[in-house]
């Protein structure tokens, strides 16, 4: 009974490394996703902010449709 009771505890410290390897590997894959997310996240924020700034720019400047805005053409 004794290899028996060995046999079960050896087997039961074998799975117990491979879980605690499994949720270490589970942890770091976790810990890259909240870190390429947080990267993703900030490129988001400056696309927009770059759009809103690009939107701004054409609503004031002289491409707005206003002929009046325009300068005049290179033959006057």
């Amino acid at each position: 009974m004794n290899g028996t009771v060995e046999e079960r505890l050896v087997d039961l410290e074998t799975r117990l490394a491979f879980q605690e390897h499994a949720i270490a590997e589970l942890s770091d894959a976790l810990a890259a996703s909240r870190s390429e997310e947080a990267r993703t996240s900030l490129l988001l924020h400056r696309a927009l902010e770059e759009l809103r700034q690009l939107r701004t720019a054409l609503a004031s400047g002289p491409l707005t449709g206003d002929p009046s805005q325009e300068p005049p053409p290179p033959h006057y």
